[in-house]
């Protein structure tokens, strides 16, 4: 696998390694985290490397998926962003989420900005989404501030959803250092 590292001023992004599975798996059963993730529900270790796998293997096939967020002077994972694709016809969706000890500070917006730049500049997306349950505000605000744009709203497994949207010429990049290496 091409190993891809993103910089930012604050915040180094790489993929997910199985070295992270147990740092994911406690973020990601974190009551605060996993409200609006995972659908309030306390998933396994073996979930979460199921998730780590996946994301290797999709890295391989589409050269994309998740990347592990870290602090750019620390080798501590913080959070995590990348792509997927939903929907059918199939479209990219951007995800994020960092740790409740770092929220408020800028760094789930940091993440996005460099991720969808990562998106349109290197892989030539068209447009990205995000989506998020009604009730997850800060997760609109993130979407707001990296330029997203209401979409639509709609009922997803019980659950109302509100998607968001950015396209290539609409972005604008974020002017912080942004490097990626490859590796």
């Amino acid at each position: 696998m091409k190993f891809t590292e993103i910089e930012t001023s604050p915040l180094r992004l790489r993929p997910f390694t199985l070295d992270d599975v147990d740092d994911l798996h406690r973020l990601w059963i974190d009551p605060q985290v996993r409200k609006y993730l995972w659908d309030d529900i306390v998933i396994t270790r073996e979930q979460a490397l199921s998730v780590v796998n996946g994301s290797i293997e999709n890295f391989e096939t589409h050269g994309f998926d998740m990347w592990g967020v870290l602090p750019k002077d620390r080798e501590v994972l913080i959070g995590f962003c990348g792509f997927r694709f939903f929907g059918d016809p199939p479209e990219v969706e951007i995800l994020f989420g960092i740790a409740p000890a770092y929220w408020g500070q800028g760094l789930a917006t940091e993440a996005a900005k460099a991720m969808l730049r990562y998106g349109f500049e290197e892989h030539g997306f068209d447009r990205i989404l995000a989506g998020a349950e009604a009730p997850n505000a800060a997760s609109f605000r993130v979407m707001e501030k990296t330029g997203m744009f209401f979409v639509k709203r709609t009922c997803v497994n019980g659950l109302e959803v509100i998607y968001y949207a950015v396209s290539q010429e609409a972005f604008q990049p974020n002017d912080s250092l942004y490097r990626v290496r490859c590796c």
